[in-house]
C-alpha cells in the first residue's frame, strides 16, 4: 500500500498516469463549485512539507521497480500540489533517477505568482494549469478562493510562467453553463489566454456532480459555441470517460469491489476510499464509468455525495 502514489490511472490527457499526492485530502487554495472530489476543508495558500520528500522517494523507487513504466508521473491529487514546499525536490529526484519518464504537473495555477514556485517545477516536461475565469466576480463564484488570491494576480504569474518556463502549458478551461460562458467572460478569458500563450487550450466540463446541486455539464454544443467564439487555432475539447474501460489498467476486480462495497451500503467517495484503500482520484476513474454504463447512481445527501448500485 502506498501513501503518497496511486494508478497508474487512464487519464484522458496523459495516458498511463502515475499520481504523486504531495498534499493531504481537499488541502487547497480553492473551494471550486464542480470538484469531484468534495469541498476543500482546507481552504490555504501556506506552502510547507505537508507529505515527507524521503517517503515520496522511497515509494517511487520502490513503485518503479516493480511495475511497468507509465507514460507520465503526474503530481495531482484531491489537493493542490504546488502547496508542498518540497515539489521541487521531488521533481529533481525524479528527473534523475526515472529520466525515460515525462513529469507532469497539475495545478489550479493559483501561486504562479511566486518565483519560487515558478522555478520549482522548471524541469517538469509538462504544466497543466487551469483558468475558469478572468474577472474578479465570476472567479469567486466558481473557484471560492481563499481571501488572498486574486484573479488578476493568478493571470500575471501565468504570464510570468510562460516566460521563464521552457516545457509545454496545456491550460484547462472548465466552462460551466450559466456562469463562465457569456460573451463578456469569454472574452475576457480569449484576452487572458491570448496573454499566456499556453501551447494548447483544453475544455473542460463536468462529469460528475459537483459540490453544488445546481451545476449542469455543458453539451458538446456549448463546448464547439466556445471554440467558435474563440476562433483559437490550439484549442480542444477533452475525449469523454466512457472509453477509459478499454485502457489496459482498468481492473475488474476494483470494480466489482465498488459494487460490493456499494450495494451493502451508500457510499461517498471519501467512503469508499478509506474503505477500498484507494486513492480517491483512482476511485473516480471507475465511478465515472460504472456511471457511464448506468451501474450506478448518485444522490446528495447531507453528508455529501452517495453513490447507490442501480436496482
Amino acid at each position: 500500500m502506498y501513501r503518497t502514489l496511486f494508478g497508474p490511472v487512464p487519464s484522458r490527457r496523459l495516458g498511463m498516469s502515475l499520481g504523486i499526492d504531495l498534499i493531504p485530502m481537499k488541502t487547497c487554495t480553492l473551494n471550486c463549485i464542480y470538484c469531484e472530489c468534495g469541498r476543500t476543508t482546507h481552504l490555504t495558500v501556506d506552502r510547507r512539507e505537508y507529505v515527507p520528500y524521503d517517503l515520496v522517494c522511497e515509494e517511487l523507487t520502490k513503485f518503479l521497480s516493480t511495475h511497468a513504466q507509465p507514460d507520465y508521473l503526474t503530481f495531482s491529487g484531491s489537493g493542490e500540489p504546488l502547496l508542498n514546499s518540497r515539489i521541487g525536490d521531488v521533481l529533481a529526484f525524479a528527473k534523475r533517477e526515472f529520466p525515460s519518464i515525462p513529469v507532469a504537473v497539475l495545478t489550479n495555477g493559483t501561486l504562479f505568482s511566486n518565483s519560487q514556485v515558478r522555478q520549482a517545477i522548471r524541469t517538469a516536461d509538462v504544466v497543466l494549469p487551469s483558468l475558469d475565469a478572468a474577472t474578479k466576480a465570476i472567479f469567486r463564484r466558481i473557484n471560492r478562493p481563499h481571501p488572498a488570491l486574486q484573479i488578476g494576480t493568478i493571470i500575471e504569474g501565468l504570464v510570468d510562467l510562460r516566460k521563464e518556463y521552457p516545457g509545454q502549458i496545456w491550460l484547462e478551461v472548465f466552462i460551466v453553463p450559466g456562469i463562465n460562458d457569456s460573451l463578456s467572460e469569454l472574452s475576457a478569458l480569449k484576452q487572458a489566454i491570448h496573454d499566456i500563450r499556453p501551447d494548447r487550450i483544453q475544455l473542460n466540463t463536468l462529469d460528475r456532480p459537483g459540490t453544488v446541486a445546481s451545476l449542469k455539464s455543458a453539451t458538446q454544443e456549448e463546448l464547439q459555441r466556445v471554440m467558435e467564439i474563440w476562433r483559437l487555432p490550439n484549442v480542444e475539447i477533452i475525449a469523454k470517460p466512457e472509453t477509459r474501460k478499454t485502457a489496459a489498467s482498468y481492473r475488474s476486480d476494483i470494480e466489482s469491489a465498488i459494487m460490493e462495497t456499494i450495494t451493502r451500503r451508500p457510499c461517498t467517495l471519501e467512503d469508499l476510499s478509506s474503505i477500498l484503500a484507494l486513492h480517491s482520484n483512482e476511485i473516480n476513474k471507475y465511478l465515472n464509468v460504472l456511471e457511464a454504463d448506468g451501474k450506478i447512481k448518485n444522490k446528495r445527501q447531507q453528508r455529501g455525495i452517495f453513490y447507490y448500485r442501480c436496482l
